[in-house]
């Protein structure tokens, strides 16, 4: 790491000589929030405290660069869109259906058949089932 990148020269002496102050990264809950040891804190900026973040705690690289997505572009980038049924069946036609694959603790049974119901179209939905249930 000392040759490629010159903002970590000396990371490695640091790291072996003070060992103790990286431990309590590596056993934190929520590595990605804590601070760098020693003078790394300052000299690091966010991108590179997740790179040596993964070298400590890989585990928790992905929660760190969300972060630092939300910190860069904006939260609006790691947050999913919210499902729209009613948009999703405006998409939809005898060509093309709609197709729910399910996973556990979704059901949007419920809500398809309220959306039915509201635009009072009881009698032009067919429901198959395609594996097992």
């Amino acid at each position: 790491m000392d040759t490629n990148l010159p903002v970590f020269s000396g990371i490695l002496d640091y790291f072996v000589n003070f060992h103790k102050k990286f431990k309590k990264i590596f056993d934190s809950p929520d590595p990605q929030d804590e601070p760098m040891p020693g003078e790394w804190d300052k000299k690091l900026n966010s991108f590179q405290k997740i790179i040596l973040l993964k070298s400590i705690r890989a585990d928790k690289v992905s929660l760190a660069l969300q972060q630092y997505i939300i910190e860069q572009i904006g939260k609006q980038y790691v947050t999913p869109p919210t499902f729209r049924l009613d948009a999703c069946y405006r998409d939809s036609s005898s060509v093309t259906p709609l197709i729910f694959v399910l996973s556990s603790g979704s059901d949007p049974i419920a809500s398809f058949i309220k959306l039915v119901e509201e635009m009072e179209m009881g009698n032009r939905k067919q429901m198959i089932s395609l594996g097992q249930g």
